[in-house]
């Protein structure tokens, strides 16, 4: 049960997210009112980027808090939630009112200066999502530390953006300078900013090292917990990898860039779902079960893609050098081999992925093949009796285990 002050801070999120929402409906607004001339499918998807990662966090921030308020990692998702949608709609206004209808509205330097400096607000504190999950407690009192001079970093960091003078490079006005500069704490303020980088960049580190410290001590659910997360992260490196291959092989365009951009952001919403589902305990026991499918799947979908592309070349160049040109056998020959080897092959893979990762699991189905032999061959039930009950202690593995058997007409027996 929540106490009353719990309760009052847990009602705070819903209004948190309800602003985000506003402000997320303003951006549309100057969206919409950006001209023609721009590129209606970049704006597009820059734009359904913006509103994936927000109602990500946002949303998922809402229901921890509100479930959770004294788990910190729910205010963590709803402080970067309402910091990316201030970016997003700062970012839209100063681009209305200093770019399409230039002095149509105020403050518009402000609007880009909150541009300037906001976007690491709101990705500053993934840091302390890495070093409080799932509990919202770091793992030990001496990590601690670690926590404060994240939070040094990024204040240092905010100050130096917000009063450094000169142009609004990090908003993309170059022609705009900094209408609360202070020029006279110019180089003290970019040192600082160097130093507090420096140090931000350390302490994500630590927050990284932070986790992994957490995850080899864990077992039981928070083990569960964290194993989500790290399911999610290897998503977006995965997408990571994905990304910087198809830029490698492929010409870039600025609208392949944005759709990868795209594939990137939503294997990064992910994350937060994750830890909604870990913290929230919804569905928690199938984590491994997801991670088996994907290790299996993943490793048939490379495989069977390398066997096609292969066989493909392979025949082509066979045709080609008996009957001068290519031939559609090939296509149709490879597809044949894909779906006579789908099955065998997902087969081989899972007992694979089963002995090396899930040896438990592996030993368990192996038992019990070895039991259904024994069933169809032996016929002296005493033999079976002591067999089934071997069984059950090897795959179950229960502290005691007992077997009782009533034949017809007789009292029941018991083998343990």
């Amino acid at each position: 049960m929540l106490t009353d002050h719990r309760k009052a801070v847990a009602w705070l999120a819903w209004p948190l997210w309800a602003l985000t929402v506003v402000l997320m409906a303003l951006a549309v607004v100057f969206t919409v009112l950006y001209p023609l001339s721009r590129d209606a499918a970049t704006t597009a998807v820059n734009f359904a980027v913006a509103i994936l990662f927000v109602a990500a966090f946002q949303t998922m921030g809402a229901l921890i808090a509100s479930r959770r308020p004294g788990n910190s990692i729910g205010w963590v998702f709803c402080g970067m939630g309402l910091a990316l949608v201030t970016a997003v709609f700062s970012g839209n206004y100063a681009q209305y009112a200093l770019v399409v209808e230039p002095g149509a509205l105020p403050w518009a330097e402000t609007a880009a200066w909150v541009g300037n400096w906001i976007w690491l607000v709101a990705l500053g504190p993934l840091g302390f999502f890495l070093l409080l999950f799932p509990d919202g407690r770091p793992p030990s009192p001496r990590w601690r530390i670690v926590a404060w001079l994240l939070a040094a970093a990024l204040a240092g960091w905010f100050v130096s953006q917000a009063l450094v003078p000169g142009p609004l490079l990090n908003s993309g006005y170059e022609s705009v300078d900094n209408p609360y500069g202070v020029e006279a704490l110019g180089g003290i303020l970019r040192l600082a900013g160097t130093v507090s980088s420096v140090l931000l960049l350390v302490t994500v580190l630590a927050s990284v090292f932070a986790i992994v410290f957490r995850f080899l001590r864990s077992e039981g659910d928070e083990r569960r917990q964290i194993k989500w997360v790290a399911y999610a992260g290897a998503v977006v490196a995965l997408v990571l990898v994905l990304q910087l291959t198809v830029l490698t092989a492929l010409p870039e365009t600025d609208l392949l860039v944005e759709i990868l951009n795209l594939g990137l952001v939503v294997s990064l919403t992910g994350v937060p779902l994750a830890a909604g589902v870990a913290i929230l305990k919804y569905r928690l026991y199938e984590i491994d079960t997801i991670i088996n499918r994907t290790l299996v799947y993943g490793v048939l979908t490379a495989l069977l893609a390398l066997v096609y592309v292969g066989s493909v070349v392979l025949l082509q160049t066979l045709f080609r050098a008996l009957t001068g040109g290519d031939s559609q056998l090939a296509v149709v020959a490879s597809t044949l081999a894909i779906a006579a080897l789908f099955n065998p092959l997902r087969r081989r893979i899972q007992t694979v992925v089963d002995r090396r990762f899930y040896r438990s699991k592996y030993d368990a189905v192996k038992t019990l093949e070895s039991f259904s032999a024994t069933l169809r061959d032996e016929t002296d039930l005493d033999a079976l009796s002591g067999e089934l009950v071997t069984v059950v202690r090897e795959t179950v593995q229960p502290a005691r285990v007992s077997l009782w058997l009533r034949p017809p007409g007789s009292d029941a027996r018991r083998e343990t």
